[in-house]
């Protein structure tokens, strides 16, 4: 059985929501149909609790493609959203074990990444080019290039930057790589470059082929729109290179009352082969839930099923004073991803990157960040530009 939890409002007794919901994720529908009773027995979900607006419900295995997640999302997370007397209807959760065997996980986790890098004892600290888009792919190599210098360990473009003529990807990816290279002859430091190859399921494979052979060290892709099987689709197809996802569109989702909370998409993600994937800040601009930010935090680093552990991605309004908070609630696996926060600094990309790192040392050292900045040029000013 893969069992289901889902939180319920309903005009009616909430157990006959229950039962309303498992039987329109089944065998059911509103009247009596023939054949109904029979194949109910065999394929019927059923419920197992309805309690205090948590709806436990199990369903059959045999009812499941188990290696076709579309599928799945249509069993677990279909119709039931639109019935009729739901004031609310949020899935929280999934038990996938009894399918996590049709999945190969992730290629890359947590210590291949840190291996390319040759970081062991810390956060990774990232940076997405800035402005989102409207570069073109010199400037954006440019931006790439101070970040860079300043020591970062990733750079990713941002979720709506792919193939645009004024920023053409194979454009891009040449000219942020030869930047790249020539940063780590200088200061002798790798860095991941997540290049977004969000493309339709029949593109996406070739997108990623050609950017490994233009030089790409990791790629990027937006896993709710382009979807979980074009993630599948690249780890099945082996392509050899990290894969770095985002998530955006998850608020049309996981806001709110209606949808499906984070840890069902880091679950999936994880089953289908992500190497990081951003759940959120435990404190920045984005709207927040920390329970669920902390039970997706444990999904993607907990030994699951054999998968290789993720790191999961912090991001959004991220600058040098929320560190403390998001490293108290992650510790040290963990990408912090600072956009505005880096290249907004008064002294450019490169400081604002080193101000990063300070911040990061100054919670190793167990120091506040006012005191370590008192011999750390950068971080004080990052203090000036944004306050205590």
């Amino acid at each position: 059985m893969v069992k289901a939890t889902y939180y319920v409002e309903a005009d009616m007794p909430l157990e006959k929501a229950a039962k309303a919901i498992a039987a329109e994720q089944s065998t059911g529908t509103w009247t009596e149909v023939e054949y109904e009773k029979e194949v109910h027995e065999k394929l019927g979900a059923r419920v197992l609790s309805a309690k205090d607006n948590i709806v436990e419900i199990d369903f059959p295995v045999e009812i499941f493609e188990p290696d076709n997640i579309p599928g799945i999302l249509s069993v677990v997370a279909g119709n039931l959203f639109g019935l009729g007397g739901l004031n609310a209807c949020k899935l929280i959760d999934v038990d996938f074990d009894p399918i996590v065997k049709y999945y190969n996980g992730p290629e890359f986790g947590i210590q291949e990444a840190r291996k390319f890098l040759g970081v062991y004892d810390r956060p990774l600290v990232g940076t997405i080019i800035k402005p989102k888009v409207g570069l073109n792919p010199k400037r954006t190599a440019e931006v790439a290039e101070m970040a860079a210098l300043g020591g970062l360990d990733l750079i990713k473009d941002d979720e709506t930057l792919t193939d645009q003529k004024f920023c053409p990807l194979e454009d891009r990816l040449i000219a942020v790589m030869d930047k790249l290279h020539k940063v780590e002859d200088k200061i002798g430091k790798k860095c991941f470059y997540a290049v977004n190859i969000t493309v339709g399921g029949d593109q996406i494979i070739e997108r990623a082929e050609r950017a490994k052979e233009l030089g790409a060290n990791m790629i990027m892709v937006d896993i709710l729109t382009a979807g979980f099987s074009a993630v599948q689709a690249l780890t099945d197809e082996k392509i050899g290179l990290p894969i770095h996802v985002h998530r955006t569109m998850h608020g049309a989702l996981t806001r709110g009352n209606f949808g499906i909370a984070m840890p069902v998409i880091a679950k999936l993600t994880r089953m289908v082969g992500g190497t990081n994937l951003h759940i959120g800040t435990y404190s920045g601009k984005m709207e927040r839930n920390v329970e669920e930010i902390n039970y997706s935090r444990d999904i993607l680093r907990k030994p699951w099923a054999g998968f290789k552990p993720m790191f999961p991605a912090c991001s959004g309004g991220l600058y040098p004073q929320l560190v403390k908070a998001n490293l108290d609630g992650y510790g040290i696996d963990v990408i912090l991803q600072a956009g505005g926060g880096i290249h907004g600094h008064p002294e450019g990309t490169t400081a604002g990157a080193k101000a990063m790192f300070q911040a990061v040392d100054a919670w190793k050292k167990g120091v506040s960040i006012e005191e370590y900045a008192r011999d750390h040029h950068e971080l004080e000013m990052a203090i000036k530009q944004w306050g205590k």
